[in-house]
């Protein structure tokens, strides 16, 4: 009889330790998947990486790097919030680096950082150089953030290369860019000039519910400063000396990334239609860049699309290097 009651008491014990031991291991699991969504739903990549599409997130290590990195996305997030005048006005524009780089530079084809720190120092035709990366992280603070370059040893230079450095880690190649770090050239590039009142109409149709219809953006609702949605005209837009007052700069990530959401693998707008919507975004109004003709020293590496004098073929109109036809031949 005792015997028997040993042997239930032990079976008992069996099938209380295996619940117990499945709790635990539940818990466990419930915790490393809540530590997946804290850091954006990416596991860590194990091995290294050669395309954006392969990038995994990985959390910040507790060190003096990862404080840095950490504040780094902060400042590419919420770039507004953290270069000022002495009178609380903004350095820059209200616009974040978040605002072009998708999802905090993360997104293939969506002009992503991750694999930047080993592509820099490279050379650059703007400025007929080789550029470092704090070099190219100030031509976006004066043309896409329409402001002043930051100081190359300042807290917040070191935090925002300490980000894309953290985003860097896994990736295999140095020096040459990897695949998704350049959004993918049209198909088929229309062999016209882009029509504006087409443009006007895909604007309206996809693009107006965020951007708003006069193209002035969407504020954030919980906040004085910065935007939900990115005006594309007015005194906050990118200058005309940034990228994406380049029309085929600009069709090539519309057609790529927007209307938000959209993905290379899975695009909105036909080629057409993103040719003829960034050069009407184009025609808005926006802030003048200084010094614009200094750009491309040696012009023949100056872009067809590059809107403004010098040009390298004086013969081709004005006009068509804002919105083609691109399929002349230089001279």
């Amino acid at each position: 009889m005792r015997n028997k009651k040993n042997k239930f008491n032990n079976v008992l014990f069996a099938i209380i330790f295996l619940g117990l031991f499945g709790v635990f291991i539940s818990c466990k699991n419930d915790k490393k998947e809540k530590e997946k969504i804290k850091i954006g739903n990416y596991e860590p990549s194990k091995k290294g990486i050669s395309s954006v599409q392969d990038f995994r997130m990985k959390p910040y290590p507790n060190t003096e790097e990862g404080r840095l990195a950490e504040y780094g996305e902060k400042i590419i997030t919420e770039t507004y919030k953290y270069f000022l005048n002495e009178d609380g006005s903004n350095i820059n524009n209200e616009l974040a680096c978040a605002s072009c780089h998708v999802k905090a530079g993360i997104q293939a084809y969506g002009i992503p950082f991750v694999g930047l720190t080993k592509l820099f120092p490279t050379y650059t035709g703007r400025e007929d150089k080789i550029s470092t990366l704090e070099d190219r992280i100030n031509g976006c603070f004066e043309r896409s953030m329409s402001g002043k370059a930051i100081d190359d040893e300042s807290e917040e230079m070191r935090a925002i290369v300490a980000y894309m450095d953290h985003l860097s880690q896994d990736v295999t190649v140095t020096g040459k860019r990897i695949e998704g770090q350049l959004t993918p050239d049209l198909a088929v590039l229309p062999d016209r000039a882009a029509d504006l009142d087409k443009g006007a109409e895909v604007f309206d149709m996809h693009c107006a519910v965020c951007h708003m219809k006069d193209g002035k953006g969407m504020r954030k609702p919980d906040s004085d400063k910065g935007y939900l949605y990115p005006p594309l005209q007015g005194e906050n837009t990118f200058n005309d000396g940034a990228g994406m007052h380049r029309m085929l700069t600009a069709a090539k990530f519309i057609k790529s990334n927007m209307p938000t959401g959209t993905t290379y693998k899975d695009p909105v707008l036909t080629d057409e239609e993103a040719y003829d919507v960034a050069a009407y975004i184009n025609s808005f109004d926006r802030p003048h860049k200084e010094n614009r003709d200094k750009d491309y020293p040696d012009l023949s590496k100056k872009p067809k699309d590059a809107p403004f004098p010098p040009y390298y073929d004086e013969s081709v109109p004005a006009e068509q290097y804002k919105y083609g036809p691109f399929n002349w031949e230089y001279k």
